[in-house]
Parts: C-alpha cells; structure tokens; sequence
C-alpha cells in the first residue's frame, strides 16, 4: 500500500507557489519580479528556492527552451485544505469554531463576506 506523503511548503516557498498560482506558470525572473515588489529577495535565492521546489515536487519544470518555466505541482485548494486542517488541529484544538471566532474577531469581514458565511451557514443547516 503506497500512501502519498504531503510536502508542506515553507512560508517563502509559499509565496512562489502563490505567484505560479496565480499566473499558471512563469519564469524565474517572472516570479522574481513579483516577489521583489513586497520584499527584499536576490534573484540567486529565487532560483536556488525554484531549484529545490523541483526536487520536492511542489512545481514542475519545463527546461525545453533556454529560459525554464515553472508551474506549481501542488493545487492551491488541496494545500489549502491541508494547511487551514493542520492550523485548526495545532493552534485551535481541532476546534474550527474557535478559528472562525478568532478570525472573525480580528478581522472586519466585509458585508458581501458577511453575507457568503452567512449562506454558507445556512446551507450547512438545511444538510
């Protein structure tokens, strides 16, 4: 039985994958540029990230053109999903009403925000 290992991405590995998410693919000056608009990050540790990324299989590498081009490997929904089950076990006792409360409670949620949790709500109560 071979059971699939989940590779939590780092926090700046996280960022890369947000922006390869975010454009489908890219190349390491592509991702670069985006990154060096919110902080202060060389080109050499972008690449050397993207290098060891591969490895991981977090994103995957077409190097049949002279400029490489990266995609994630890894949906932003599953590792969402894993990250947000693996904060609500660790940080909330496995409580996803304490998250909620402390989300809600430390961030204005806007009316349309209200109003989607609000539906979610209710569609959670007809089940």
């Amino acid at each position: 039985m071979s059971t699939t290992r989940y590779i939590k991405p780092t926090e700046s590995e996280l960022e890369i994958l947000g922006v390869l998410w975010e454009r489908t693919s890219a190349s390491v000056r592509e991702v670069h540029e985006e990154l060096a608009q919110t902080k202060d990050v060389g080109y050499t540790t972008t690449l050397k990230l993207m290098q060891i990324m591969n490895e991981k299989g977090l994103v995957k590498r077409d190097d049949s053109f002279k400029t490489h081009i990266y995609q994630a490997a890894v949906s932003k929904e599953k590792t969402q999903k894993h990250l947000l089950g693996k904060m609500i076990n660790t940080l909330f006792g496995g409580s996803s009403t304490e998250l909620v409360i402390h989300a809600l409670g430390n961030h204005k949620a806007s009316p349309a925000e209200l109003e989607a949790i609000q539906q979610l709500l209710n569609n959670l109560k007809n089940q």
